[in-house]
């Protein structure tokens, strides 16, 4: 048993957990996203309310199909998402977080003192039936493409078409938390440093790439040494290619620093490892006067400096001084496919149609970046997507109409738990990477 300390309050009872991760989980289905939908959870709650959230979101497909058979009509939205949290954490009972008769006691008692209260008794009666009918309804409800998966039908299909042999991994991995993966800051510390400080604080890491350092188990990330001084940031393996992938081998101009152009830079993960390995006058844009806020700040704790302006990429009329840039980053909108694990949301907030809205944003910026770059420059064109509509199919297309855009190696399509990221990603041992597409362009005589 856990004696509470001074230092740790007790942990609100599992009924109140259930409870806010229940509404939380009926925001989202209503459209909102599941960090705006945890925002309005008080703090002492939201650790518990997330880790409850995220669970339920990644087992949705199985739950909603079991509550289909439990009951003909939904009940009202708190009911439901009540139930279909229980259900999702329940199915599996091999990987179930509690008891079954934990479940069903705590879940009908935040029905009872919540607003699914009228609904109790029926919560009781499904997730009991569910108990003494488990292994019939599971069954049944394994046919259904969804339940199995725990995607909507067109996110399976189309990675059926886009990879074959592998879109059964890609969705296995959505299902699994990401390990913490921690990104170096070089001019802070070096990742045998930070390693060290780790291993003396009892917390393992193993190297990743060239810059990172993977933890096997989360941790509350301002806890961890070195984090108050700027020693570190947050970044997976894949997305920690393109600071590299851009920077390796470019020429440096003569008389005056890089002059670097991070076209969709929020939160500022990636420009800030720009900065980390190079020193350059690097502009930063995001659309988002607020995300522009969260660049400066993540920058600052690193003790690294840009310029960074709220504008739109595509209208470089209102932001460019007309001075060429010698290299761009273009981290382009996009469905984030590759990076459900970390927001399970996604892929209950996507519609189908989404993809090619995206794909038509990623054409656009593409098309008008090109020009504000230098003969000679690179263009990194990557996206945190595992759809070929948002990575390979866009180069093909851009480089149909622009024979001056040279292909330098990159790796393009980097898909979880394949075999093609390890050459990418060094000392991957657990192929435990988000989804990313790169492709690096030079640009040449027409």
């Amino acid at each position: 048993m856990n004696v509470p300390t001074p230092s740790s309050p007790p942990s609100p009872p599992l009924w109140r957990q259930l409870q806010a991760a229940a509404g939380a989980l009926q925001a989202v289905r209503g459209g909102q996203s599941a960090t705006a939908a945890l925002a309005a959870v008080p703090p002492g709650l939201r650790p518990a309310a997330q880790a409850l959230l995220f669970h339920g979101l990644r087992q949705l497909g199985r739950a909603e199909a079991l509550r289909a058979l439990l009951a003909r009509r939904a009940p009202p939205p708190p009911a439901d998402a009540l139930l279909c949290l229980a259900l999702a954490l329940g199915w599996d009972e091999a990987g179930a977080p509690y008891t079954p008769f934990t479940l069903v006691d705590q879940t009908v008692e935040a029905a009872r003192r919540g607003p699914a209260r009228a609904q109790a008794g029926f919560v009781n009666a499904c997730l009991r039936r569910f108990l003494r009918e488990r292994e019939a309804l599971l069954a049944a409800s394994a046919r259904d493409p969804v339940a199995r998966w725990n995607h909507p039908r067109w996110w399976i299909e189309r990675l059926q078409r886009d990879w074959p042999a592998d879109w059964q991994a890609v969705l296995q991995a959505a299902d699994h938390p990401a390990p913490l993966t921690l990104r170096v800051n070089r001019r802070r510390s070096s990742v045998a440093a930070l390693q060290a400080r780790l291993a003396a604080a009892g917390i393992a890491a193993e190297p990743i790439g060239e810059d990172g350092l993977l933890l096997p188990r989360p941790r509350p990330v301002p806890e961890l040494p070195g984090y108050a001084e700027g020693a570190f940031s947050v970044q997976d393996a894949a997305a920690q290619l393109a600071a590299p992938l851009l920077l390796d081998g470019l020429a440096r101009p003569a008389g005056r620093p890089l002059r670097l152009l991070d076209a969709c830079a929020a939160p500022g993960g990636k420009t800030a490892h720009l900065l980390e390995r190079t020193d350059a006058d690097l502009l930063a844009l995001d659309v988002d006067l607020a995300r522009c806020a969260r660049i400066h700040e993540n920058l600052a704790r690193l003790g690294l400096a840009a310029r960074v302006r709220a504008a739109d990429a595509g209208d470089p009329y209102a932001w460019w001084d007309g001075q060429p840039f010698d290299a761009i980053l273009l981290d382009a909108p996009c469905s984030a496919s590759g990076i459900v694990r970390r927001h399970p949301d996604v892929r209950w907030l996507r519609r189908e149609a989404d993809i090619a809205r995206l794909a038509a944003t990623q054409d656009r910026l593409l098309q008008t970046l090109w020009p504000l770059l230098a003969l000679g420059g690179r263009l990194l064109f990557c996206t945190c997507s595992v759809f070929l509509a948002e990575g390979r199919e866009r180069i093909e297309t851009f480089r149909a109409r622009h024979t001056d855009a040279r292909m330098r190696p990159a790796p393009g399509h980097l898909i979880p738990r394949s075999a093609a990221v390890d050459a990418a990603v060094p000392d991957n041992r657990r192929r435990d990477n988000d989804g990313f597409f790169y492709s690096l362009l030079e640009k040449g005589p027409a």
